[in-house]
């Protein structure tokens, strides 16, 4: 098996300092596989059959995106449309009618979802009327676990309580906050729109009504973020009362608005690399002297409340069901990207159709992808997890990594030290494309 293992970009470089140099920078935001793309013309008949099979047992998620925001962020990839009451209630509708479609068919009726995640854009967006139908649609028309995680995410900003308690009413059980930080300088130049001490008053009242689990965003490596104000934040999640919080560093993306603003001189630079290593550690750090109880590499809970059902299965095994403009999921083996363009989705859904703007075919190894993803997600892989043999054929890899700083090996398990962890994604994703390219060649000499 060729491992790569003369290269730097998969082993990493050999350095004093793992954290902060073993790679140039993060890859991506998240490790993903080799998928074929299914040629459009053949999009609708291949999901048509996909969502007809009720597909084999095993973890199922629903995700329901509302491309709505009243401002974008400077670092957001995700904005599709500004708020308008008029636009929000046409796109409501079509959701409806989507959801409904979609709940009746087969694969969808054959086994319950474990967690239910309105993400976006900003749901809390919508008004406390369709916050509570949509809660009370999905508990109504979806099998759901008697457990099952329901998730609304969004802003501080205008989710007061009616709408709270309205989302209670329709059945949401977590809450998802996207503070980033309550420094309101570093909040301002990011265009969030209240100050730090309103986010925290306000996240405080919420956990006060006892009613669910609120859970809370923590970026690090923005403008203006220095070592002292990062500290701040974390000592302000606990005071917060926050029952959960991921701790999320920036990653650099080119065309948004952020870099356009550092180019003009009207944002100072974002942190490097070895800054936000340094953020990553004190943030594991900190999170160990509180005894916070981590669910994976950048995700902790302050008690047995918060689960993170939804983000810990969908970035890895689960099959996602998608609803609505701009939403991705993975059904049957069929994963899809759904319109982003408000028309082309209200079109699609109006004349029954899948909104899906493109559908590729999971690769041959697919299940291998989701177990190294999931396992790195956690931090640590087994070898029991892997088909046999093969965590012992890539056990050179393991050792050059065991040798530059980046996991240690032991009794059937790779273990990633603090530096892994900070570079978990990269790590899978070279574990990924190494494994892959040594079956495709494989395929090709037979």
């Amino acid at each position: 098996m060729n491992l790569e293992l003369n290269n730097p970009d998969i082993t990493g470089k050999h350095t004093p300092d793992p954290l902060r140099f073993a790679f140039d920078k993060k890859k991506g935001p998240h490790a993903g596989g080799m998928a074929k793309p299914i040629p459009p013309q053949q999009t609708q008949s291949a999901l048509e059959n996909a969502f007809s099979d009720s597909g084999e047992k095993g973890p199922r998620c629903l995700y329901i995106h509302i491309p709505f925001c009243r401002v974008r962020c400077t670092y957001c990839n995700f904005f599709q449309y500004a708020s308008s009451k008029k636009l929000i209630a046409e796109y409501f509708e079509a959701l409806k009618t989507e959801l409904l479609w979609k709940a009746a068919m087969p694969w969808t009726q054959a086994y319950p979802f474990q967690a239910v995640y309105f993400g976006g854009g900003t749901p809390t967006d919508l008004s406390a009327d369709q916050i509570k139908e949509l809660g009370e649609m999905i508990r109504a028309y979806f099998p759901l676990t008697p457990d099952c995680e329901i998730t609304l995410e969004g802003r501080i900003n205008r989710f007061d309580d009616r709408k709270f308690e309205s989302a209670l009413e329709g059945g949401i059980n977590r809450f998802s906050f996207g503070v980033q930080s309550f420094d309101t300088k570093v909040r301002r130049a990011a265009k969030r729109l209240n100050d730090g001490d309103e986010v925290l008053e306000r996240l405080q009242h919420f956990v006060s009504y006892d009613s669910a689990p609120i859970v809370i965003d923590l970026l690090y490596g923005l403008p203006h973020q220095t070592l002292d104000n990062w500290a701040t934040d974390l000592e302000l999640y606990l005071e917060s009362g926050a029952h959960g919080v991921d701790l999320y560093q920036l990653i650099e993306m080119q065309n948004l608005p952020m870099g356009r603003l550092v180019e003009q001189g009207k944002l100072p630079e974002p942190a490097n690399t070895q800054m936000k290593a340094s953020m990553y550690q004190m943030g594991v750090d900190f999170m160990a002297k509180h005894h916070q109880r981590r669910l994976s590499v950048n995700h902790w809970s302050s008690d047995n409340r918060e689960r993170s059902i939804y983000n810990s299965l969908a970035k890895t095994s689960a099959q996602v069901m998608p609803l609505g403009a701009g939403a991705g999921g993975n059904v049957n083996g069929v994963s899809t990207m759904q319109f982003r363009d408000m028309e082309k989705y209200i079109e699609a859904v109006n004349t029954n159709q899948f909104a899906a703007g493109m559908a590729f075919q999971s690769a041959s190894n697919a299940a291998l992808v989701n177990t190294i993803k999931a396992a790195f997600d956690r931090g640590v892989l087994s070898a029991s997890s892997l088909p046999q043999g093969l965590f012992e054929s890539v056990m050179p890899l393991f050792e050059a990594w065991t040798k530059n700083g980046l996991a240690i090996v032991s009794n059937g398990y790779l273990s990633l030290t603090l530096a892994g962890q900070f570079w978990s994604v990269t790590l899978a994703q070279n574990l990924i494309q190494v494994i892959s390219n040594n079956q495709n060649n494989a395929t090709k000499a037979a």
